[in-house]
């Protein structure tokens, strides 16, 4: 239950970090996105009536949950809150339109903790913040211990050989997920006045205007992802995608074998961003969801400024496949 005490209403609500997202399927498609999970190299680590939790090899007890339902839909992001008065401060002050739920457990949901629940003031998605999860002990993958020669920079010695093994690439952690939403400008004013997101890129049109935006989370001079939410404007609003760490090149391109062979449609990658630099390698869920493998993302403090640039197909990647009309929708 929320706490009587009155809450400051210009107090932001101080976010940590992205946790985990929701997607729910339809109960004909809720087994093929399950396997799709696994091949993308999610491990089972729960399951609770009709929702499965995966985990990555980090330490958050889930990233990600597949709820099976009457439809195909996303089921929002869970970002951690620095304390449990950063959810009460969250249920009093967010506008009623965002109809914010009072502080519950979590039950039955890996790691516990507790929950708000609000949803987005333009289009009406969920948005879920937690605190108080017992984080699990980090995974050990295998991944071998790569060295490099370069032409004139050596750095294996005499008869030592790069193996690797075929498999899916492991998901080490969420690191973002992006949404379209049909009002930019409410969206930007509501999330960068209730909360600690700071714009590290925004990207304007022909006009000026700002239609698309990269905000990362202002902790100060610790260092945070490039982003960890993104989103621009078009006529209806979806879940674009939803992104995942995983080690190195190599095990990055394992798994985009191991989806390919595996009847899997690619959407676009592999290829290197502009914005954020990461290396990003696209696919479609069986419902056609679009998730993403990353590595080598840029990390920020807040003596990084903002960035503006002008919309155009080459500022979204250095190298790779031309960008596919099928990312842009």
């Amino acid at each position: 239950m929320a706490s009587g005490l009155a809450s400051n209403p210009m107090k932001k609500i101080r976010l940590v970090r992205i946790a985990h997202v929701w997607y729910k399927y339809k109960h004909d498609d809720i087994e093929a996105a399950k396997q799709f999970a696994l091949d993308f190299g999610f491990v089972e680590t729960a399951q609770a009536g009709v929702t499965t939790y995966y985990r990555g090899y980090g330490t958050e007890p889930f990233a990600l949950a597949l709820v099976a339902s009457d439809k195909n839909e996303f089921g929002g992001a869970g970002f951690v809150v620095e304390s449990e008065e950063d959810l009460v401060h969250a249920f009093k002050v967010l506008p009623k339109e965002c109809r914010a739920s009072e502080v519950d457990e979590m039950k039955d949901v890996p790691g516990g903790g507790k929950r708000v629940t609000f949803y987005d003031p333009a289009d009406g998605f969920p948005f879920h913040l937690v605190h108080g999860q017992t984080p699990v002990a980090p995974e050990d993958p295998g991944f071998p211990m790569t060295k490099f020669n370069y032409p004139v920079e050596k750095h294996r010695g005499p008869n030592e050989f790069q193996r690797f093994k075929k498999r899916p690439a492991p998901v080490h952690k969420i690191g973002h997920f992006g949404m379209c939403v049909t009002d930019f400008a409410k969206c930007y004013d509501f999330y960068s006045t209730y909360f600690n997101f700071h714009p590290s890129e925004l990207v304007h049109d022909d006009q000026g205007v700002d239609k698309t935006v990269f905000f990362r989370l202002d902790r100060g001079d610790e260092l945070v992802d490039h982003h960890c939410f993104f989103f621009f404007e078009g006529p209806k609003m979806h879940v674009h995608h939803s992104s995942f760490e995983t080690h190195d090149f190599d095990a990055q391109v394992l798994g985009h074998d191991w989806l390919r062979h595996r009847g899997y449609t690619n959407c676009w990658g592999v290829g290197r961003h502009v914005m954020g630099s990461q290396i990003f390698d696209y696919w479609f869920d069986p419902s056609g969801f679009i998730m993403e493998h990353y590595v080598d993302g840029d990390l920020l403090d807040m003596k990084e400024p903002t960035h503006r640039t002008k919309a155009a197909a080459d500022n979204l990647h250095v190298w790779g496949p031309e960008v596919p009309a099928t990312f842009l929708q």
